[in-house]
């Protein structure tokens, strides 16, 4: 064909080729490599590449529970901004802070795999809803580091989500969605929550 010429690559040429493919290649695994992980990134919402189910025990400071209390309201409502939904005031604008006890199983005297330390506040005036930041840490066997959680809890909902938004330790920068389910509660002083935790993202 006239008019066509082709070129070939001198050694030297190739050779710079290939090393500025190799440094492409270095960028591109850098953004799946960090401090010697890799990360592990599900494409499925029914396959999180870590899973895991835990009850999370809330007991508040009524007063006369101090050996037993994990948590403990920090402020009270005005009254002109509380409604008459609970007789104790736990209204729009209470912030609880907690440390509170994460096991395995349903029953709070069962194998504990974290500490839950954070808080959580009511920001709704008509009804009970709260919105809540916590760290789950956990120091055990089977995992030490941290999973950083924080989002709405809808508790007229059966079910809700909120998000994990990183971690640390066995949980480095991991990314994921926590369900969270009312399991048990005795009156306004203690309930216990069931988290089903998967992460999407985890590295390795």
């Amino acid at each position: 064909m006239q008019g066509l010429t082709i070129i070939k690559p001198s050694p030297k040429h190739l050779s710079s080729l290939l090393v500025a493919v190799a440094a492409v290649m270095l960028v591109l695994l850098a953004g799946v490599a960090h401090g010697g992980r890799w990360l592990f990134a599900s494409g499925s919402e029914d396959e999180p590449c870590k899973k895991m189910t835990v009850y999370y025990h809330d007991i508040l400071y009524s007063g006369n529970n101090t050996a037993n209390a994990t948590s403990a309201a920090v402020t009270k409502p005005a009254a002109a901004l509380s409604t008459a939904h609970s007789a104790n005031g736990t209204f729009f604008g209470m912030l609880v802070v907690f440390d509170d006890l994460v096991t395995e199983e349903q029953a709070l005297w069962s194998e504990p795999v974290a500490r839950a330390q954070g808080f959580y506040f009511y920001d709704k005036k008509e009804q009970y809803n709260a919105w809540m930041a916590f760290s789950l840490v956990f120091n055990s066997t089977a995992y030490t580091g941290t999973l950083n959680l924080m989002g709405a809890d809808l508790i007229a909902e059966r079910t809700r989500d909120i998000s994990v938004v990183g971690g640390t330790g066995d949980f480095f920068m991991a990314r994921g969605v926590a369900t969270l389910r009312t399991d048990s509660f005795e009156g306004l002083y203690y309930f216990r929550l069931q988290m089903d935790i998967k992460l999407y993202e985890c590295y390795v």
